[in-house]
């Protein structure tokens, strides 16, 4: 990344980055691989409440390991309704991320987590909430010469509900028109002790809904964002039960 600089390009598993390369939105000058560096497709424990999750691990890895289906089901079944198995099968945690696509599945799950990313670089490691590496559309907080290594994906609160929803307009590959996230966090007599919400396709970045406020780009998508924030937040808590 220093031999090459702005005329290089990181990929992982290639999804986002050859289709911008074919329709002609990126043309670097030199591809740089990650497929061998060591230790970034484990999925491991660590020891302190969370899950940590290295950047090469495949979305259909996510959906399918034990570890991940066990400790953060919400995550496994998130993953599973990513696009096609295909699909998933060759995209990356760490690419998907890093693209920067407010309309893909896993952000919003991973934010109302309150999952982080380790980004990487010469210079040592820091560590980012998923909220905060959304900056705009398409661009993210990762710092010139930095890659991102791993996340780290902790617990749902014990006897929380948690159900990720979406909105799909056409065929499973496509994007959500809306989607939600949500976990809750109720006593035996369904009173609610906290809410993680967060909504998917509704901004230029993944919307934690700190209010419930239900915003979007057109009357539809707020409606839709109404609508679905409803459906999951009823799921989730009939899942905590």
């Amino acid at each position: 990344m220093d031999q090459y600089g702005d005329d290089a390009q990181v990929m992982s598993g290639g999804t986002a980055l050859v289709l911008m390369m074919k329709q002609r939105l990126v043309q670097p000058g030199h591809v740089i691989g990650l497929r061998k560096i060591a230790g970034l497709s484990s999925i491991a424990s660590d020891g302190n409440g969370a899950v940590r999750v290295g950047a090469l691990c495949t979305q259909r890895q996510m959906e399918t390991d034990p570890l991940v289906r066990q400790s953060l089901p919400l995550v496994a079944d998130t993953y599973s309704k990513v696009a096609t198995a295909r699909i998933r099968s060759m995209s990356t945690v760490g690419g998907g991320l890093v693209h920067g696509d407010p309309n893909q599945d896993p952000p919003p799950t991973l934010i109302a987590l309150g999952a982080s990313v380790v980004l990487s670089s010469k210079g040592g490691e820091r560590v980012v909430p998923v909220e905060d590496l959304f900056i705009d559309y398409f661009e993210t907080d990762v710092q010139p010469g930095e890659i991102l290594t791993s996340v780290l994906i902790p617990h749902a609160p014990a006897g929380s509900g948690a159900v990720y929803t979406k909105f799909l307009p056409r065929t499973a590959d496509d994007y959500a028109t809306v989607s939600v996230a949500a976990i809750v966090d109720a006593d035996e007599n369904n009173n609610c002790r906290d809410i993680r919400i967060v909504l998917g396709a509704s901004g230029v970045t993944p919307i934690r809904a700190k209010e419930a406020d239900f915003r979007g780009s057109a009357d539809y998508t707020r409606q839709m964002a109404e609508v679905f924030t409803r459906r999951t937040v009823t799921q989730a808590i009939a899942s905590g039960r």
